[in-house]
């Protein structure tokens, strides 16, 4: 008999306004070792019921979950909520702590110029030029998808995505009781959520590892797509059993 080579769970959570296709190189690349699931993030205003809610949708009792910026904090929630499921932790492009008062208020503001803009004038003028490095040009083609993302996530979602951001708890209490193989990931150019935050999470959580990508902004998953997928293949292949 031939030996079959089990494919990991792996589940991928997009960050705000993102879907599936934020992680289009890692799913073609992983989807031969890996067992892909992108849930939806549209199901409520409270971080936490969003955190519940993913994981109704998740098939499989134990898993491997990356996140990215949002999705980050909404894998971290999943594992406070429920540490038993959790196989692996990768953690891109994130934040561990809760909103900054004055981050609070710009939610609010966030919100009313995504009504008077319309979605795809919002993500195109406001959203898509925060995501590249310091100093780097906008990608048009990545700036057209964040536009068609948002465009598909619509308003409702993204006023539920601010609120329950603006709203979360802040996360940094339980990094040092994560005991699962866990990665750490940023672009050194990521002025949404700096170096500074992943090198908390790299010292607080035991065991993790950091993997700091020269020259990259905040949407790591694409604008360096084999060094993420790299780093991602590794993680995978680090044993969950202590």
């Amino acid at each position: 008999m031939h030996n079959v080579t089990r494919r990991q769970p792996l589940l991928l959570i997009p960050g705000t306004l993102c879907d599936e296709r934020l992680w289009a190189p890692q799913v073609e690349a992983l989807e031969g070792r890996a067992d892909i699931r992108v849930p939806r993030l549209d199901a409520s205003d409270d971080l936490e019921a969003l955190a519940r809610d993913i994981l109704d949708q998740v098939p499989w009792p134990r898993f491997s979950v990356a996140g990215l910026s949002m999705g980050g904090i909404l894998a971290l929630a999943l594992m406070r909520l429920a540490p038993e499921r959790i196989e692996r932790l990768a953690l891109l492009d994130t934040n561990p702590f809760a909103e900054a008062p004055e981050r609070r208020a710009q939610r609010v503001d966030d919100i009313a110029q995504a009504e008077a803009l319309g979605m795809a004038r919002y993500a195109g003028e406001v959203l898509a030029p925060l995501y590249p490095a310091e100093g780097a040009a906008v990608d048009p083609e990545h700036s057209a998808l964040v536009v068609a993302m948002a465009e598909r996530g619509g308003l409702e979602t993204f006023r539920r995505q601010a609120i329950a951001l603006r709203d979360r708890p802040d996360g940094s209490a339980a990094l040092a009781s994560i005991s699962v193989p866990t990665l750490v990931l940023c672009g050194d150019g990521d002025r949404l959520c700096p170096v500074s935050r992943h090198t908390y999470l790299a010292d607080h959580i035991p065991g993790a590892e950091l993997v700091i990508l020269e020259g990259v902004g905040h949407l790591s998953t694409l604008q360096a797509p084999e060094a993420v997928t790299q780093a991602l293949a590794h993680w995978l292949e680090r044993s969950s059993t202590p």
